[in-house]
């Protein structure tokens, strides 16, 4: 029986504007994944006035990340088997539904709920929009269209603090509370990316038998929540020797292990192991791993740097990461257009990581009185890094894996990158906290000493409050204003030496990657042919 036809269907190829319509959708899409990891921190504050719910305001954050880092894994497997635009159209929806919901929540219980199904809808944007250039570009020419998602991942670095900020600052808009627009304002968008890829996005589903993996899915996603929830909640609130925070963890490493036991005998695992013989695979999800706590680990630092120690409101220390936000958008942008003329990519997250390293070396050197374009520089310099590297990795692992394997490998270097920016938010953000109240601790004893009038009618309970309400530094006396800005200046120091060793890694293990001649059309084209061959045979 002749195969001809179903296999000639599975490589159509798409033309230059075809592509560029499709990048429209899939941009969106990813654009509304990222922008939600960052637009609530700045609303937060009005939301916990609404709801009364300082208790539970982290959750927030919490469950949206929580989902979306836990289902990004299943999102390439499960479209493997059921086809990309079905599965992407149903994050989409599950997305705005979320969206939708959270909206209109009326109380803390509610948005929580909400934005954990927000996270399961982002999960699939994120990992599914790689997925799907991997399926319709060659790698030879991805690197022009892929770096644009850097771009978007740039751009929703700035414009996530920056729409809170303006939404939360207003009481009303149309009626409707300015805090309930950080979630409305996906609805349109949401909607045109729905549009688009309905019309555009056709990639014919290859059909084979096919035996989904529950129990692995289910020991996968208990496992990830359960080393989150210790990581990024009991142990940053409750201290890191904390019973919940160590039998959380203890448990999450337990169901781990079984995972993967289990997914050596699995028919057709999630996360199938092999992979992890593949060089190329291992060397960028490790890669993945420490770009991601570099990125959303020392990084939300610097705004945190601007609110606190420069006084500037949240939507001003949005505003002052657009040099990161540069940084980012021009080296991804480059990066791709070489990497497409020139066939090389190992060099660009070598220097990436290089680059980034110093930038973060850079930023000890940030004084309470440190001028803008020097800031600037720093920041140019760590987006830059990003912007050569983020892109790049996927292209070196869509073009080292058999196309049958696209979907899950990429998705999984998505979750490695989740999953090391859940860790270094929480690992950084926990040095910051105790190093401050070191700090504090040392530096008002020493003014006690050499100033004991200063200090003289204080109430020294105040500076308790300062590592989760820093807006009392307003109301200090100036010599112990400047006490305390230096004592979070010496902290700040502290995460950028911590995160240092970090990105240094990541320059190792960018210079162990395997470089490998970039597929062209016509070699695309035979590995896709073959994949569909194998799968209907």
């Amino acid at each position: 029986m002749s195969t001809n036809s179903p296999i000639n269907a599975s490589v159509k190829e798409h033309t230059h504007k075809e592509i560029m319509v499709i990048l429209g959708g899939l941009m969106t899409g990813l654009l509304l994944a990222a922008l939600d990891q960052t637009i609530v921190s700045t609303a937060l504050k009005s939301i916990v006035e609404e709801f009364d719910g300082l208790n539970h305001y982290t959750w927030v954050v919490t469950a949206y990340l929580l989902t979306s880092t836990a289902s990004t894994p299943l999102y390439g497997k499960i479209s493997d088997i059921y086809g990309r635009r079905i599965v992407f159209q149903f994050a989409i929806v599950t997305f705005l539904l979320g969206s939708i919901l959270a909206g209109a929540s009326q109380n803390m219980e509610q948005l929580i709920a909400t934005r954990a199904l927000q996270g399961l809808g982002a999960g699939g944007l994120m990992a599914l929009t790689f997925v799907i250039i991997g399926d319709i570009v060659p790698p030879r020419e991805r690197g022009r269209y892929q770096g644009y998602f850097g771009a978007v991942w740039g751009l929703s670095s700035v414009a996530g603090p920056l729409l809170g900020g303006y939404f939360s600052d207003h009481e009303q808009i149309l009626g409707v509370a300015g805090w309930r627009w950080i979630f409305y304002i996906n609805i349109p968008f949401a909607i045109a990316s729905l549009i688009v890829t309905s019309a555009v996005l056709h990639i014919p589903k290859v059909k084979r038998e096919h035996k989904i993996d529950y129990l692995g899915a289910i020991l996968m996603v208990a496992a990830v929540c359960l080393v989150l929830l210790s990581v990024s909640i009991y142990g940053p609130q409750n201290g890191w020797t904390d019973s919940r925070t160590i039998g959380s963890l203890a448990v999450g490493l337990l169901l781990t292990v079984l995972f993967l036991m289990w997914e050596k005998r699995a028919v057709e695992p999630i996360l199938p192991l092999y992979l992890f013989k593949n060089h190329t695979f291992t060397i960028t999800s490790l890669l993945g791993a420490v770009i991601g706590a570099g990125m959303f680990g020392a990084i939300v630092m610097l705004p945190l740097y601007f609110q606190v120690v420069k006084g500037y409101s949240a939507t001003e220390a949005g505003l002052k990461l657009i040099p990161l936000m540069l940084g980012i958008v021009s080296t991804s942008i480059a990066s791709g257009k070489l990497i497409s003329k020139h066939g090389h990519y190992k060099r660009f997250p070598v220097m990436g990581t290089a680059i980034m390293t110093v930038g973060v070396l850079l930023m000890t050197r940030l004084q309470i009185d440190t001028p803008y374009w020097q800031i600037s520089i720093y920041a140019i310099m760590v987006g830059a890094g990003l912007g050569l590297s983020m892109q790049t990795i996927v292209i070196a692992l869509q073009n080292s894996v058999d196309f049958k394997d696209m979907g899950v490998a990429t998705s999984s270097n998505t979750f490695f990158r989740s999953l090391g920016s859940v860790f270094g938010t929480a690992i950084f953000g926990s040095i910051l906290t105790n190093r401050v109240v070191h700090y504090m601790s040392t530096g008002f004893a020493d003014l006690g000493k050499t100033n004991p009038a200063a200090l003289e009618g204080f109430d020294t309970s105040k500076l308790e409050s300062l590592t989760t309400n820093t807006a009392v530094l307003e109301t200090f006396p100036p010599l112990i204003k400047t006490t305390a800005l230096e004592a979070f200046v010496n902290s700040f120091h502290i995460v950028f030496y911590a995160a240092a060793p970090i990105t240094a890694i990541g320059l190792v293990f960018a210079l162990m990657l395997r470089e490998a001649p970039l597929r062209t059309s016509k070699d695309y084209a035979a590995a896709r042919e073959e994949a569909a061959g194998e799968s209907l045979a």
